[in-house]
């Protein structure tokens, strides 16, 4: 059989998660690891055909000018990862990808998101979203018909934008393309001009952020229409995953827990730019529903971001659950999550990528919903438990085994 080639196309392509996403792919293609904290390789998903190493090609949008080797060397120097005696194996690699980037948007960023522009994005500065959308989509076509590639995958895994404002969410497709099409002004963010891009060259979108992207009905009709699949948003790795196994326990066992709070400190890019408060209210929505659709009842809860510049790419969460055990009694439970933010999120992504193009190749368009267990605030999944949204992705899995 021909080998197929899959695109990766990164949206923030130069941050600290896509760059620990192309240099592990790199050093999975070359053998120099294992791939451990890959979901799509453990045992219950093998003999799913998924996509190789070898077979992914990388490209992508940047707002900033550097390129991966820069960005590699901040990572390993600032936060310990990586291993050195890769470079001489893996650099003509992050070569061509680096070749495959181009900018992007910065309409409706945010003042902090606009202020990282290089000269190169700045130069579209306000362009419209309906000539943004244009240029995006041609560079995603340019990027399938230079390297040959039989699919797209996009990811956006740039840095947190503003909530949009409520009235987003009531626009309908036809409303949305008229705005597009006549580049009158338009209250979509950069996140869903992405996805508008590349549903308009068939490819599939995943968001691993919290900006809204594609959690709107009309861009859930446009996707189906297009023959694309997507999902999200904001990947869950590390305090909210702890909330999702968790919680049902206390749930399980009758525990009421009366409050709880979350403290999360880091200091790498996605952190400065939560230090926003605009950017940060987003950040934190997302992650402070997950208790009350577990326990069917809200507790008091807190959750704080704040940016620590020294911590580099490692973020620690620290949580106090106060909760209510046997005649009464007020009982503590309290853990602290220390991990490196990027390599938490780096295998979640390469997993979506693998597992969305088996989607793709079925067929399918629309949300995809048995992936709800790598979000945050997983779209069109009603299960907010890690447990059971695992077993969702287990059951889809056979579903494809049972067809080939």
């Amino acid at each position: 059989m021909a080998q197929r080639k899959v695109g990766v196309w990164l949206v923030g392509a130069w941050g600290g998660v896509a760059t620990t996403v192309v240099v592990g792919i790199m050093a999975l293609r070359h053998k120099l690891t294992e791939p451990t904290a890959l979901v799509s390789a453990l045992p219950p998903l093998a003999g799913l055909d998924l996509a190789g190493w070898d077979e992914l090609v990388i490209g992508g949008h940047e707002i900033r000018e550097t390129n991966y080797r820069a960005e590699a060397d901040v990572l390993h120097k600032k936060s310990r990862v990586f291993a050195p005696e890769w470079w001489p194996h893996i650099e003509a690699d992050l070569a061509a990808a680096d070749a495959e980037v181009r900018p992007g948007t910065l309409h409706n960023v945010g003042a902090t998101i606009d202020s990282l522009a290089g000269p190169k994005t700045a130069a579209f500065r306000g362009e419209s979203a309906g000539q943004a959308v244009t240029r995006l989509a041609a560079d995603i076509k340019s990027f399938r018909d230079r390297n040959g590639l039989d699919c797209v995958i996009v990811v956006n895994v740039s840095s947190t934008e503003p909530p949009v404002e409520p009235a987003v969410k009531e626009l309908t497709w036809a409303a949305i393309d008229k705005q597009l099409t006549t580049n009158a002004a338009c209250p979509l963010p950069a996140s869903t001009l992405y996805a508008i891009a590349a549903f308009r060259e068939h490819a599939a979108y995943v968001n691993f952020t919290p900006s809204i992207g594609t959690d709107l009905p009309a861009l859930d009709e446009f996707a189906r229409k297009q023959g694309a699949v997507h999902v999200g948003r904001d990947g869950k790795t590390g305090e909210t995953l702890m909330k999702s196994v968790l919680a049902p326990m206390f749930a399980a066992r009758n525990l009421k827990v009366m409050s709880w709070v979350g403290h999360n400190i880091f200091g790498n890019l996605d952190g400065k730019v939560l230090d926003d408060p605009v950017n940060k209210a987003n950040k934190v929505r997302s992650k402070d529903h997950l208790l009350t659709e577990i326990l069917g009842y809200k507790p008091q809860t807190l959750v704080s971001i704040e940016y620590i510049e020294s911590m580099g790419d490692w973020k620690t969460a620290w949580d106090h659950i106060h909760f209510q055990g046997f005649l009464g009694t007020p009982m503590v439970l309290q853990f602290i999550w220390e991990g490196c933010d990027s390599l938490l999120a780096a295998p979640l992504v390469i997993d979506l990528v693998r597992l969305t193009e088996r989607e793709t190749r079925r067929g399918k368009s629309g949300l995809m919903t048995h992936l709800g267990s790598f979000f945050k605030s997983p779209m069109g999944c009603d299960e907010p438990q890690f447990a059971l949204q695992f077993q969702q992705l287990l059951e889809w899995a056979e579903v494809v085994r049972a067809e080939k």
